[in-house]
């Protein structure tokens, strides 16, 4: 199920391409079908991405419910698989039978909401309504870039901590229960944890992503998510200073060509001193690094905006509507406090409905290593932001990956690595 980043099918540009057939540009919310104001009533569709087999038994129930207060409306429930996701999308939204309510994360909103496929939230009065019911972080993260408003109701958030071994940042003489906050921090315990440990143990196995950049300052695109800017003075600086670390040891020799599982490994083997990851890793550190359990840190990624990454999805309401004013019921209806909540205990997710995570379920540990992590990842979602472009293509992503480890292998300048990866991608954006 798409409940983090990794597992996202990042397909923007395919979806802009397979919609030159519909109101390319619009990205209003003039898109006809009927009004949103009219009786709630009607048979309407609602399609969610990957979450039949997990959770049959939570969509039937909530279906069922909804019906019973609306008696007018029935609703179809269709499940998506997670693989090729955005070509069903683009095939539908194409061929005009895109479902009525769609479960979307930002990068594949984005396509259909400027082809003017998707209600503008911000737009509709009777949407725009509900804004007050959800958080600010929440209601943003489905704001789309050039299109002046929302194209979802929030759903589901997501953000995951960094693990850190306090065993290790205490051999090389940093307290341990002082991870770094800012990126000045970090490179300062990185280089230092390289230093007095002579090489052996890196502080970080991945290279630098966008998000890292975004995290650190830099802008990355221009306001209408026209052009990619991360080549500007901050973002050469960034890179310059992970260059340092690489050569001093502070990344882990093999992080240019690490897979997230690899990177994972390497902090189970207590090679590396930081590693991002989940409540689900805890019970293997548990189970195959007991040293490493014992000794664990949970803290956020380093930022020096005060802003941790979040994730998030969110329900769309397809503009062509033959029911609007159901749909639009529905989808308030999944993504209220109450329904909301209730998923949200049901897997790792958190609500972005406004009070729920000052609740005690996400304020307070229970002893489980679960409820340990749930607890440290609710407190970074006060604030957060997505800082992975909306516009962002796996293609996109890898340019900027490969011309990364160029620069941190000295083959170009920082500034001439990410010059060319701003260019490539902005060839890339120009031609979608």
């Amino acid at each position: 199920m798409p409940i983090s980043r990794r597992t996202l099918v990042l397909a923007a540009p395919a979806l802009a391409c397979a919609l030159t057939l519909t109101a390319c540009g619009s990205g209003g919310d003039s898109g006809g079908g009927s009004s949103a104001t009219g009786k709630i009533e009607g048979d309407i569709s609602f399609q969610t991405w990957n979450l039949r087999a997990g959770f049959k038994d939570y969509f039937e129930g909530l279906v069922k419910e909804f019906e019973k207060q609306n008696p007018g409306v029935k609703v179809k429930w269709l499940d998506q698989p997670a693989e090729n996701y955005a070509d069903k999308l683009s095939a539908d939204a194409g061929a005009g039978t895109l479902p009525d309510v769609v479960n979307l994360s930002p990068d594949l909103a984005y396509p259909l909401a400027k082809a003017g496929v998707l209600m503008n939230m911000d737009k509709e009065p009777a949407t725009s309504k509900f804004k007050g019911e959800y958080t600010p972080e929440g209601w943003k993260g489905t704001s789309m870039p050039g299109l002046d408003g929302s194209y979802a109701l929030p759903w589901y958030l997501n953000t995951g901590p960094l693990f850190y071994n306090k065993a290790l940042f205490k051999k090389v003489g940093l307290d341990p229960e002082k991870p770094p906050k800012t990126f000045d921090d970090l490179f300062t315990d990185a280089n230092k944890m390289a230093k007095e440990s002579g090489g052996k143990i890196a502080t970080l196995a991945s290279t630098p992503a966008i998000e890292d950049m975004g995290r650190y300052g830099v802008k990355l695109m221009n306001a209408d998510s026209t052009e990619f800017t991360y080549n500007e003075p901050k973002g050469v600086e960034v890179l310059t200073k992970y260059k340092e670390l690489y050569d001093s040891g502070g990344l882990d020799a093999q992080s240019l060509t690490n897979t997230p599982e690899k990177a994972g490994q390497k902090f189970l083997e207590q090679k590396v001193a930081m590693n991002p990851g989940s409540a689900l890793d805890l019970s293997n550190f548990k189970k195959n690094a007991p040293s490493l359990y014992k000794n664990l840190g949970i803290t956020d990624a380093p930022n020096n905006n005060g802003k941790p990454n979040m994730y998030v999805m969110g329900l769309a309401v397809n503009n062509q509507s033959k029911h609007k004013a159901a749909a639009i019921a529905f989808a308030h209806f999944v993504t209220d406090k109450k329904n909301q909540e209730a998923f949200a205990h049901k897997v790792t997710v958190f609500p972005s409905t406004k009070g729920s995570l000052e609740e005690p379920y996400w304020t307070k540990e229970d002893g489980t290593d679960e409820g340990r992590v749930r607890v440290a990842s609710a407190k970074m979602l006060k604030g957060a932001v997505n800082y992975t472009p909306v516009v962002l293509s796996d293609e996109m992503k890898t340019i900027l990956k490969n011309e990364v480890a160029k620069a941190l292998q000295g083959k170009k300048s920082p500034k001439q690595a990410l010059d060319d990866a701003v260019a490539q991608s902005n060839k890339l954006l120009k031609q979608n």
